[in-house]
């Protein structure tokens, strides 16, 4: 039996430390990650962006900066954990991978960090994407994703 892996997009993993839509979703992706029911995956780029998302909420005085460390702690153990467990895949941005992805930027017109999803994506082979981006949720289906929009 082939092991369900899911690509969990910037979006996504946002989801699972600010409750918004699709964030019940999100936990129950992790639950059933630590319960070796699922491989999680995203790229390291990711890592990245989800800083910048916690960093500009804080910068613009959403959470507080004891609030910031808490999530920025809770993101950090939690990816280490999952690693640990070997319950999560991280690719790395490789060459290879950010070369793919500038045909799709020029073919469609978006931004590197989105079309480096969608080729982390297929080359992690995953059964499952998940984002909150909408256009990136109809650009995963077009390039035969099992993508599902979290809203």
């Amino acid at each position: 039996m082939t092991e369900k892996v899911a690509y969990i997009d910037t979006s996504a993993i946002v989801k699972r430390y600010v409750y918004e839509t699709g964030s019940e979703f999100i936990r129950a992706q992790y639950k059933d990650a630590y319960l070796g029911k699922v491989l999680l995956s995203f790229n390291v780029w990711n890592i990245g962006e989800v800083i910048g998302v916690f960093d500009r909420a804080h910068r613009q005085e959403r959470i507080t900066g004891e609030q910031f460390d808490e999530v920025m702690d809770r993101f950090s153990d939690e990816t280490a954990r999952l690693k640990k467990i070997s319950r999560i895949r991280i690719l790395n941005l490789s060459e290879k991978l950010l070369v793919s992805s500038w045909d799709v930027v020029i073919k469609y017109h978006i931004y590197v960090a989105d079309a480096l999803q969608i080729i982390s994506a297929i080359e992690v082979g995953c059964s499952e994407f998940y984002t909150g981006d909408e256009k990136l949720h109809k650009l995963a289906l077009s390039y035969g994703l099992n993508s599902i929009h979290l809203g």
